[in-house]
């Protein structure tokens, strides 16, 4: 399992600088790849060319930026423009659907048919990410559109999947999934099976399971706990990562937050190991002396 480092969001006119800096940062640490979210702040892909840019070899990930706002012509031509910054095979695109809360009540887009959107638009997506041409007309999306971004290769998809459906789409469509506030027991029990049951019936390699959770190396659990119940308190709203939650048998998101010493942490990276991610994220969300202490172990051990 490749442990990799979220990207926090940086504010202020210097925030491209300070993502820069923290990206190098994550390459000097010897970390493969680091992920940024794309929410309300700086856009991912544009400040991952940015970054990317400056700092060399480490991938660079999309955790994860929605369709709904962008056609999949206009958001593919972004991340072939993004992976000529960053150079050829480091960019990878995390998709998902968002929530209906953000898509409806905030952009204004109908997220009635979510599976069939996300099919759709992937069929226009994918293609062009491969360097290829495409014809397609569906209810929900249509393109005759061709780029002329000058890549190497093609620029590969995860989408964040959690339901069955989705998950299969995931495998048939896409190199895997991304995934965030689901825990060991789902992962190995819903998500792995169901995505690699898909791929294999499908033809397709082993899809790659990314799974990004909070993280605190501590001495004070409590003091953490308490700290990742109320930063990610939303994310116990939203119905598809509650639905997760239940999965798991955890009441809200400080127990998907992997927090304890360095033993206790460990473990809980080992059983995500076993249960088939391949790739784990680390949300380092503790400041001073706890952050320190969870990058240094983070650091051991990837170089396990």
């Amino acid at each position: 399992m490749r442990i990799g480092v979220s990207l926090s969001e940086r504010g202020g006119p210097d925030a491209l600088v300070k993502l820069t800096d923290d990206v190098r940062r994550a390459a000097d640490d010897g970390f493969p790849s680091a992920w940024l979210s794309n929410i309300f702040g700086i856009d991912a892909l544009t400040a991952l060319a940015v970054a990317g840019s400056q700092v060399p070899e480490i991938e660079l990930g999309t955790a994860v930026v929605p369709s709904y706002p962008r056609h999949p012509a206009a958001l593919a031509q972004q991340v072939r423009t993004a992976a000529l910054a960053t150079g050829p095979g480091r960019l990878t695109l995390g998709l998902g659907l968002s929530h209906k809360v953000v898509i409806e009540d905030m952009y204004g887009y109908d997220f009635g048919k979510p599976l069939r959107h996300m099919r759709e638009y992937l069929e226009v997506l994918v293609p062009l990410l491969n360097g290829e041409s495409v014809s397609f007309s569906g209810e929900t999306v249509r393109a005759q559109i061709g780029l002329t971004v000058p890549n190497e290769g093609r620029v590969p998809v995860l989408l964040a999947a959690l339901g069955p459906k989705m998950l299969e789409l995931a495998a048939r469509r896409t190199d895997g999934t991304v995934l965030w506030m689901t825990g060991p027991t789902t992962v190995r029990e819903h998500i792995v099976p169901t995505i690699a049951e898909a791929a294999k019936e499908a033809g397709r390699p082993d899809p790659r399971v990314v799974c990004v959770l909070p993280v605190c190396v501590t001495g004070d659990a409590e003091r953490a706990r308490a700290r990742a119940a109320e930063a990610f308190a939303v994310y116990g709203t939203l119905p598809s990562y509650r639905a997760m939650m239940d999965r798991e048998g955890a009441d809200g998101p400080a127990d998907l937050a992997i927090i304890g010493d360095e033993d206790a942490v460990g473990a809980r990276l080992d059983d995500l190991a076993a249960a088939g991610v391949t790739d784990f994220v680390a949300g380092e969300f503790m400041p001073g002396e706890d952050r320190k202490r969870t990058r240094a172990f983070l650091k051991a051990y990837s170089q396990r």
